[in-house]
């Protein structure tokens, strides 16, 4: 008996041993080939693509659609899931691969129909851009075609990879819309309710539109309207406290920062241009780093990071030129209030009555029934029914669901020779509006917006605006009209996601929910203390965690503790200390640093709520409400001249609303953490979580297929954004035509696959803040496509 169960667990062990060993086979086959020779059909003439020993490629070819296929071909060899995953969700499909648990997704992506807004932007294109489109997608399904199985992720799963499509690319391009706009007019409504219910004054107060933080680029930091008077506002009669903030403060902002110096202020006499783009964190990377060469007699030599799904560089320098982005928080979205019509499901418009265009998609769902789901259309654009608004229903007006807003200008840049023309390509862009920075080798500097600008015909774009008297939208902005920065005084120009311009140039851009200015005026400062800058210092301001913004906060909380407000408390006197000795970075190991960024949020979430009341008792307590970017300018306000009418009654002084605030931060801390206040530092709550989506789903792959967990400097309101799975996207500074001495580094690494060794190569160095080379390397690896005939 014993030698039968020895024989069964050795033959057991052998089938899983072989098992586990086919498997690995399998995946390992899923790796591209990296050398040699592959037929490419459909290719036209000879294209090289040529890896380093971190796998960026260099990508030679000798016409455009050439290159286009084989950026394809490299993007579909190391990138294919994550480019199905992006077109899926942005055309409301993950439901065909994940089942029913991505309905809900696919609903809010298909209130948009994209698969149809795309296939309209092909149909208005150009035939060479057509026609660059339709080669990377041959390009990427030859890449995936040259897999030896197909890609690990779908193994998983159980599918069948679907081929590209050129109009997949522009669903990647909508996707980008969807992380970067307000593509529901939210901010609108959100306002909206409190302005329905306050005095103007007060919902002006409550929402500014800068603070004394503010760096703009044009035009200066504004001061804040003085408080509302007691005569027309008071909270004495608030007596309810909110829950604990519990350190939840404002969402990531999906921005970036860049800034270019001129030739005056380098030791080349080029521009010097620096880019970090902020973005959710993911395995692998958004962005896939590339060198792009075209040998024809239209020759192009173009480096930077491209965007899996497109067959471009999206940021970078082409030898004349370097480029960046931030993204640039303009009102790209405005709500319209319908008015009913006449007749059940018409509504009223400048033209007379139109009936409501109702709209039946199919979502098509893995083993379960297809999902019918409706979307009522007007002129303006999509109802959104999500929304109980009291005044009537919500249509929601985006640029994105106008084919102008897209198209292929980008490509353009490629081969732009200095400033002045670089700006005037921007204007023509069809991306989501962002900030366009940009420096030559004449070491001229430039600020425009790039993407397409609407022209609003005069109503209040920051609340829901009825619409049926008079066109809200008259038109898009010519691009000669559209607002210029060149060669400042300085030589210096910056952009942070916060209010950049002013007067006819802010109307343009119009206030999207733009950062507070307390991360821009951080990275000017930096900028305008020194006269003489190199990549590696350009770097040190990406990198930089100083908590200036929460300095003054720390000298708040420590006036507040006093020896006699803490009369012997033990935890008050801990917490006192913790805060005394804090590093003034945010750095992994600060304790202080995190106590006072929990105590300002306990104070915000005081005031806020107070202020807010009368809004809640109106719309009921649940509803949602925007809290200002700009929120900082009136808290500090309260603070500095401590008026009792807007104190809220629950509170006899300011004082011991600070207090409270305070204890509030202990109390939230024991109750969730483990341990005393010693050990709540930063790097606790700020601990990397940069995961694969499937891990997400099967967490015993956490190991394979994720980032390392570990503690991570930054926040928000300083030039090193980071979270836990947020921060920047990547990092470069270059000089154009220096390239060789430029600097780049980002996230994960260029593989998508964990078992290839790109896996995770330069990963280590984007956490340390480490430099690694803006051009690929010297080649490890060398792969010929070759045309079939």
């Amino acid at each position: 008996m014993r030698r039968w169960m020895i024989r069964t667990g050795a033959a057991a062990l052998l089938l899983l041993t072989a098992a586990v060993f086919a498997l690995w086979l399998t995946l390992r086959a899923s790796l591209p080939q990296l050398d040699g020779e592959l037929i490419a059909p459909g290719l036209g003439h000879l294209a090289i693509i040529e890896r380093d020993d971190a796998g960026i490629p260099t990508i030679s070819a000798r016409t455009r659609t050439d290159l286009a296929y084989a950026t394809g071909f490299a993007h579909g060899q190391d990138r294919f899931f994550q480019m199905d995953l992006i077109r899926r969700q942005a055309a409301g499909e993950l439901s065909e691969l994940f089942g029913e648990i991505a309905v809900d997704t696919d609903k809010r992506y298909r209130f948009h129909r994209f698969r149809d807004r795309a296939r309209a932007v092909l149909e208005a294109s150009p035939a060479a851009d057509v026609e660059v489109l339709e080669n990377y997608a041959a390009g990427v399904n030859a890449g995936l075609g040259s897999l030896g199985a197909r890609p690990f992720e779908l193994l998983l799963l159980g599918a069948e990879p679907e081929p590209w499509l050129a109009e997949d690319s522009v669903l990647v391009v909508y996707a980008m819309f969807m992380q970067l706009n307000d593509a529901r007019a939210s901010k609108d409504v959100r306002r909206g309710f409190a302005h329905r219910v306050l005095p103007e004054e007060v919902f002006d107060w409550l929402y500014p539109r800068g603070t004394h933080w503010d760096a703009p680029i044009m035009g200066e930091p504004r001061t804040p309207s003085p408080p509302p008077p007691a005569s027309v506002f008071s909270v004495r009669d608030v007596t309810e406290k909110p829950p604990a903030a519990g350190e939840i403060g404002k969402p990531y902002l999906n921005g970036s920062n860049n800034w270019v110096v001129g030739g005056a202020l380098t030791s080349t006499g080029r521009a010097l241009m620096s880019n970090d783009m902020h973005l959710g964190h993911d395995v692998p990377n958004i962005w896939y780093q590339a060198r792009l060469i075209v040998t024809d007699e239209q020759p192009r030599d173009v480096t930077g990071v491209s965007l899996p799904g497109t067959p471009f560089i999206t940021a970078g320098s082409n030898g004349n030129i370097a480029w960046g982005y931030t993204n640039s928080y303009g009102d790209w979205a405005d709500a319209v209030l319908l008015r009913p019509g006449a007749a059940p499901g018409s509504y009223r418009t400048p033209q007379g009555d139109r009936e409501l265009d109702v709209r039946r998609e199919t979502i098509e769902v893995r083993d379960a029934e297809p999902v019918i789901y409706e979307i009522r259309e007007t002129i303006w654009g999509p109802v959104d029914d999500l929304i109980d608004y009291p005044d009537g229903d919500i249509a929601v007006s985006w640029t994105a669901h106008s084919p102008e807003a897209l198209n292929l200008n980008l490509l353009a840049l490629e081969t732009s020779s200095d400033v002045d023309e670089a700006l005037g390509i921007a204007a023509t862009m069809g991306i989501p509006p962002q900030n366009f920075v940009v420096g030559d080798t004449g070491g001229n500097v430039g600020w425009t917006i790039a993407g397409q600008i609407p022209v609003k015909n005069g109503f209040d774009a920051m609340v829901p605006a009825d619409w049926s008297r008079e066109e809200g939208w008259i038109g898009w902005l010519h691009p000669s009209d559209y607002p210029r920065v060149i060669n400042p005084g300085n030589g210096r120009i910056w952009t942070a996601n916060a209010r950049v311009a002013d007067a006819e140039a802010l109307e343009a851009i119009g206030d999207g929910g733009y950062d507070l200015g307390a991360r821009a005026s951080q990275i000017r400062d930096s900028l305008l203390a020194s006269n003489d800058f190199e990549p590696v210092d350009m770097l040190a301001i990406q990198y930089d965690d100083r908590a200036l913004f929460l300095s003054r906060w720390r000298d708040v909380l420590l006036g507040v503790l006093t020896d006699a407000r803490m009369a012997g408390d033990p935890e008050l006197i801990e917490y006192r200390e913790l805060v005394r000795g804090w590093i003034p970075r945010a750095t992994p190991e600060s304790v202080g640093y995190r106590l006072v960024r929990a105590f300002r949020l306990e104070v915000q979430s005081r005031v806020f709520h107070a202020l807010t009341t009368p809004v809640r008792a109106a719309n009921g307590g649940d509803v949602e409400l925007l809290l200002s970017n700009q929120f900082e300018g009136v808290l500090w306000q309260l603070l500095a001249e401590r008026p009792r009418h807007l104190l809220p009654g629950v509170y006899e002084s300011w004082d011991e609303l600070l207090l409270d605030a305070v204890r509030t931060n202990i109390a939230w801390f024991g109750e969730h953490y483990d341990g005393g206040l010693e050990g709540r530092s930063w790097g606790e709550v700020n601990t990397a979580s940069i995961r694969h989506p499937l891990s997400r789903a099967l967490p015993m792959l956490s190991p394979w297929l994720d980032m390392p967990a570990e503690p991570l400097n930054g926040d928000v309101d300083l030039p090193k954004a980071q979270g836990p799975a947020f921060g920047a996207s990547q990092r470069f500074s270059v000089s154009p035509g220096d390239e060789e001495n430029g600097l780049m580094h980002m996230p994960t690494g260029q593989s998508g696959h964990p078992l290839s060794e790109f896996y995770s190569k330069g990963h280590e160095e984007w956490v340390r803040g480490q430099p690694s080379p803006f051009l690929p390397g010297e080649p490890q690896h060398t792969l010929e496509l070759v045309p079939a005939d």
